[in-house]
């Protein structure tokens, strides 16, 4: 039986792209293709940044290029904090829910739809739901 030709060969091509980045990067991480500290990780992440916001105005392919690049190195920040960015978007998505939830619900004690809102009015109602 023939060896793996890549260290990468082990993670799965179905993954969600979330997932799959983060096991790229430890899988690599176990061959010792990794930062060697997490100011270099952000500084990676930065230097995307700027590429992406670069990009902006310029050329939509490259600019979706480059945010995925941005994507890809704030979750290996997050893997060098020992977070994992599957868990911490998942529990920014129950957040919004909920925040948007508090919104539709004062909106509707208005007698309006969100629709029928302003944005500023909104705004005073998301901030009154990050503050429960």
């Amino acid at each position: 039986k023939e060896g793996k030709k890549s260290v990468l060969e082990g993670v799965p091509k179905g993954l969600p792209s979330l997932v799959k980045a983060y096991r790229m990067q430890d899988k690599v991480r176990g061959v010792g293709f990794d930062w060697d500290n997490e100011h270099q990780v952000w500084d990676k992440v930065e230097e995307e940044l700027a590429e992406f916001k670069a990009e902006l105005d310029v050329n939509q392919e490259r600019a979706t290029d480059e945010f995925g690049d941005v994507l890809f190195s704030l979750i290996n920040y997050a893997r060098f904090l020992n977070i994992n960015p599957e868990d911490a978007l998942e529990q920014t998505n129950k957040k919004f829910i909920k925040r948007f939830a508090y919104m539709e619900n004062k909106v509707k004690t208005q007698g309006k739809q969100i629709s029928d809102c302003k944005l500023e009015e909104l705004d005073i109602y998301w901030n009154e739901a990050k503050q429960i």
